[in-house]
């Protein structure tokens, strides 16, 4: 009779030990999913614009479209030594040779309670791509005024549009002091961003 009364007593047991293995489970696989989502978004945000382009370069190319290479037979692919269409296909799909892409500034700025950080990539565009060796051995004293004119800098002078505008110019004249002056046609921010 005691067996008896045991016998329940263990299968209570085992099914409560069930449903605590179930929760535990449950619980581990959720943890799981949840970190899992987390990492995909934090480790996700790649240059998305990079990725599609090449996506694109590499359908085109199996396709036999324009982005092929078919420069053996003098096809659509081959640059056009006369200036033909195979010229203007490629300068147009092509990254323009005349942007000079400075590495990014990251300065502290003064928003009139406390400091923050400014962090901004500038390009350069040239007039000539054979300015860029003029640019890149003069590097040195380019980033440095660069870099002082952006630590004068508040948040109310480059929290708007009309700002950054100037910015761009007050930043344009800085390098101008550094090579000679009209080698240089438009500064542009790829990134700006205040913290």
């Amino acid at each position: 009779m005691a067996k008896e009364e045991q016998a329940p007593a263990e299968a209570e047991a085992e099914g409560g030990g069930k449903k605590k293995l179930f929760i535990i489970i449950g619980a581990a696989v959720a943890v799981a999913l949840i970190l899992g989502v987390v990492a995909f978004m934090m480790l996700g945000k790649g240059d998305k614009k990079t990725k599609k382009e090449g996506e694109a370069t590499t359908t085109e190319a199996a396709a036999g479209g324009h982005g092929a290479p078919a420069a053996e037979s003098g096809g659509h692919g081959a640059p056009a030594a006369s200036g033909g269409h195979g010229a203007a296909a490629g300068a147009a799909g092509a990254p323009s040779a005349n942007i000079f892409a400075l590495e990014p500034f990251i300065v502290n700025i003064y928003d009139g309670q406390e400091l923050r950080y400014l962090k901004v990539k500038v390009e350069l565009e040239m007039v000539s791509p054979a300015i860029k060796t003029e640019i890149e051995g003069r590097l040195a004293p380019i980033r440095d005024s660069v870099l002082i004119l952006l630590s004068a800098k508040t948040l109310q002078d480059v929290q708007d549009v009309q700002g950054k505008n100037t910015l761009k110019d007050e930043i344009l004249g800085a390098i101008n002091k550094s090579i000679p002056p009209g080698k240089i046609a438009k500064v542009y921010f790829t990134d700006f961003v205040v913290q």
